[in-house]
């Protein structure tokens, strides 16, 4: 117990620098509000339900369901990640859950929470996400989800439960499904938690199978964090997810792209190189366990597509059968081309605190065609020095700055939006830049 109250109190100290980190990106600030539910249904661990709806929803909206750390709640995880302002932008509608027991842990070790419709906290997680189906005209086609720690945890264990239901997860600082299954009723496993329980791809991916027996879908993709100085959950919990993962999507773990979106990242493809691939893996070189940080959750939103209104039918799925050959795109950008008549509008969001801030950008095509690559040019104010930036590509670091799309964000559909992002140093000013062009046309700024 003296070891399981450590790891405890780990998880919260961690949780807190997590939040802390997350709380320089501006929160949302819009008219949505976070709201409760009640009798959203069978619900046997007595969880309790939250509801964002952005003021703007697409037709049937994309769901989000979006799990807490341990100590953590659904308040607490709308207010200190990203999700929701990536809502307001793209209209999807993100589920922010509270486990209520002591730790406020989730259940993600018994024999129940780890089969298909088997009991306990999944049971009550379904249970909201259909509540949301039916009450929001949402798309049962595409729903997603995601969560650090323990949250991360039961990302896995959703998409190895109901594989029918989710189309993609993101998992922060997690471990494979089943790693964490005890039987003794305890809550938590220190061997998994340590990162020494190692199994064979086959092995992984047939703990995965045996929680829905009988199921022949198609499986749900997985994009996976963490830090390589995780000492709560520890870094080769990421090695095995990748295992299992591939195993169970039926691709080779030899990656297909290996890159580094940003200093520090390593950022791994495998079964096709593009954003939806079926499993993408980022490691982030000397970070612990305090993730997602800025700029992730929009990466996570890219993974699962929606950032881009859907082409397909609204139910269409975008998960990958594991005898599917997922087809290959170019990691080149697509040649730039100028916005269409009708322009582009952009949205500058900036967090400020004594020496530095942080700039979410949304960029949004107005016009009538599809943008195919992308330059976005904007003046810095004096004394503001860009130190890092997500999504995007940006040279010089101060002065008269160029944003170049990377490879998973170069088109935008018309009414698309793309969001990117930095962070910077200042000396005292820390206004917005007066105007911004894309591919040298200016923009309307919002």
């Amino acid at each position: 117990m003296q070891t399981r109250g450590k790891a405890l109190l780990a998880l919260v100290t961690a949780a807190l620098v997590a939040v802390t980190a997350a709380l320089t990106s501006a929160p949302p600030a819009q008219a949505a509000t976070l709201t409760e539910v009640t009798g959203f249904g069978t619900n046997p661990t007595n969880l309790r339900m939250y509801l964002y709806v952005p003021d703007t929803v697409r037709t049937r909206p994309a769901v989000l369901l979006a799990l807490h750390y341990c100590t953590g709640s659904g308040p607490a995880f709308y207010s200190g990640t990203q999700f929701a302002s990536l809502a307001d932008q793209y209209g999807f509608i993100v589920i922010y859950p509270s486990a209520t027991r002591s730790g406020s842990c989730w259940d993600v070790s018994s024999p129940q929470a780890l089969s298909h419709n088997g009991g306990s906290d999944p049971v009550g997680l379904m249970s909201m996400v259909n509540y949301v189906l039916q009450t929001r005209n949402a798309d049962a086609g595409r729903v997603y989800v995601t969560g650090a720690s323990s949250g991360g945890m039961m990302t896995n264990v959703m998409l190895g439960d109901y594989p029918d239901v989710f189309k993609a997860g993101a998992s922060f600082m997690g471990v494979p499904f089943g790693c964490f299954a005890t039987t003794d009723g305890s809550s938590w496993n220190s061997a998994c938690a340590n990162g020494t329980i190692t199994k064979t791809p086959q092995q992984w991916g047939d703990l995965v199978r045996a929680a829905y027996p009988g199921y022949s879908g198609t499986r749900p993709r997985m994009q996976i964090w963490h830090g390589t100085d995780d000492t709560t959950l520890r870094y080769p919990n990421f090695g095995e997810q990748i295992k299992q993962w591939t195993n169970v999507l039926g691709v080779s773990q030899t990656p297909v792209l290996t890159d580094t979106p940003q200093s520090g990242w390593t950022r791994t493809r495998y079964g096709a190189n593009s954003v939806t691939a079926p499993v993408e893996a980022i490691s982030i070189q000397g970070v612990g366990h305090s993730l997602p940080l800025s700029g992730q959750a929009a990466m996570a939103i890219a993974f699962f597509g929606l950032n881009v209104q859907p082409t397909s039918s609204p139910s269409t799925s975008p998960s990958v059968s594991p005898s599917a050959s997922p087809s290959t795109s170019p990691s080149t950008s697509p040649t730039s081309s100028p916005p269409p008549p009708g322009g582009c509008k952009v949205v500058d969001t900036v967090n400020a605190w004594n020496t530095g801030l942080t700039s979410d950008i949304a960029i949004t095509n107005t016009s009538s065609s599809t943008i195919s690559g992308w330059t976005l040019t904007f003046t810095l104010p004096s004394g503001q020095v860009v130190t890092n930036g997500w999504n995007a590509t940006y040279s010089p670091t101060s002065g008269a700055v160029t944003a170049r799309n990377v490879s998973y964000n170069g088109t935008i559909p018309p009414g698309g939006s793309t969001s990117i992002g930095f962070q910077a140093t200042h000396t005292g000013n820390t206004a917005k830049p007066a105007s911004f062009a894309l591919n040298g046309v200016t923009c309307t700024v919002g």
